[in-house]
């Protein structure tokens, strides 16, 4: 058996023998015979919605005695939570912003959280005593600057389908679920996901060191609504070395949604680590819930989404009819199709709304299908891209590598 502190010291050395999780899963397919000598170190990844986003910011909005404390404030019209500190009179707010909160139906917390990343100046607003005060500040700008996701990295997700007549308007979806059973969309990373490589919370756990949104953090505990058989995690990071690619908001039909990523690196201490990180994405179980409820009434498995489907959209320019406007860059819930050009690689999730749009069949992409009751149901959405994980899980690798990313144990058990 390994250690931690082992690994650590061959990853000082430059000799530690490091891993994505796709690369083992696939040489073991390949009939490679893997042991616990063989790979010291597997990094994992997921990349998709998640609800349970915040941030926690230190702004300075104006000199001291200003005004007396904050009552409300926005950010680029993004309602933001003043406190818990009322800093009295010293012209700078606490502030607490939710992924999920929205200035509009296409403009939110995740919208604003990447802006930041991305260097983008935006507009503080605070009301006190009746006035409002505002001036433009950047992320450089701020003393402390946060993500911190209350909810996270659940141990993948569930389908979802519509078994009533008519479209159900919901987060899960861009344009709305249609039904009687005629589109399924679906969450979840499959066989990359961190906590499916180590579901017993061997190796991740209070204090795990991982990547939020490409910045260095650790995760706190479980998130809420975490249970021991669909766990979730609950993790830290500074927004200032956050990556913009790794994150962002998405407009679904029912207002925005803030993206997230979650990366961790699983060290490879014995046969039963190594034995759980052979899981595929055809032995992992999707439950199939009804939007009406969320509650599961049947099973399909992650082999059904991942194997044998495209993973990334493709967009044909010469294919393009030149609609004016284009219904595909309309409704693009990340903003990421340049009509005539392109689509952008760093803002395109391949969730696949686009697919269905396009008169002209300039986007492609096999999306695949659920077997929900005996029945196909095509894929219309998906909010999670495992074509950014895998990137990602590379990333994480070459930090790993590079001897950038040390691995912190835990100081405690998630369960």
């Amino acid at each position: 058996m390994k250690s931690i502190e082992d690994i650590n010291q061959k990853i000082s050395r430059g000799e530690a023998a490091v891993l994505t999780a796709a690369e083992l899963k696939r040489r073991i397919a390949e009939g490679e015979h893997l042991t616990v000598s063989d790979v010291d170190v597997v990094t994992t990844a997921t990349f998709g919605i998640m609800s349970g986003t915040l941030a926690l910011l230190h702004i300075h909005v104006s000199e001291p005695g200003t005004f007396h404390h904050a009552e409300k404030a926005w950010l680029n019209g993004v309602p933001a939570i003043p406190g818990p500190c009322p800093n009295e009179r010293l012209g700078v707010v606490d502030l607490v912003v939710f992924g999920t909160s929205r200035a509009n139906q296409s403009y939110g917390g995740g919208h604003l959280f990447r802006d930041l990343v991305e260097g983008s100046e935006v507009e503080i607003t605070v009301e006190t005593g009746g006035r409002q005060i505002s001036r433009n500040v950047t992320l450089a700008e701020m003393d402390l600057a946060r993500i911190v996701t209350t909810r996270s990295a659940f141990m993948n997700y569930q389908a979802l389908v519509n078994r009533k007549e008519g479209t159900e308007r919901t987060i899960f979806s861009v344009r709305g679920i249609s039904g009687p059973f005629r589109e399924v969309t679906v969450s979840g990373c499959g066989d990359i996901n961190p906590l499916q490589n180590d579901p017993q919370g061997r190796v991740i756990g209070v204090g795990s060191r991982v990547l939020l949104n490409g910045g260095m953090g650790y995760i706190m505990g479980t998130g809420t609504r975490s249970t021991r058989k669909h766990p979730n995690i609950a993790a830290f990071a500074d927004m200032k070395e956050m990556a913009p690619e790794m994150m962002g908001g998405f407009v679904t039909s029912d207002g925005p949604e803030c993206i997230t990523s979650i990366s961790a690196a699983i060290p490879v201490l014995d046969d039963t680590i190594l034995d759980s990180i052979r899981i595929t994405n055809a032995g992992i179980p999707l439950p199939v819930a009804d939007i009406e409820d969320r509650t599961a009434f049947t099973s399909s498995h992650y082999g059904e989404v991942w194997d044998h489907t495209d993973l990334v959209i493709t967009y044909s320019p010469e294919a393009c009819l030149q609609c004016e406007p284009c219904q595909a860059a309309a409704i693009c819930p990340t903003r990421a199709i340049i009509p005539g050009e392109k689509i952008d690689p760093l803002r395109c999730v391949h969730c696949g709304t686009c697919l269905r749009e396009c008169i002209g069949d300039a986007f492609s992409g096999n999306l695949g299908t659920i077997t929900v009751d005996g029945r196909p149901v095509p894929i219309t959405c998906r909010q999670s891209s495992r074509a950014h994980a895998l990137r990602i899980c590379h990333h994480l690798k070459a930090l790993v590598i590079e001897g950038k990313f040390l691995l912190t144990g835990k100081c405690g058990d998630l369960w």
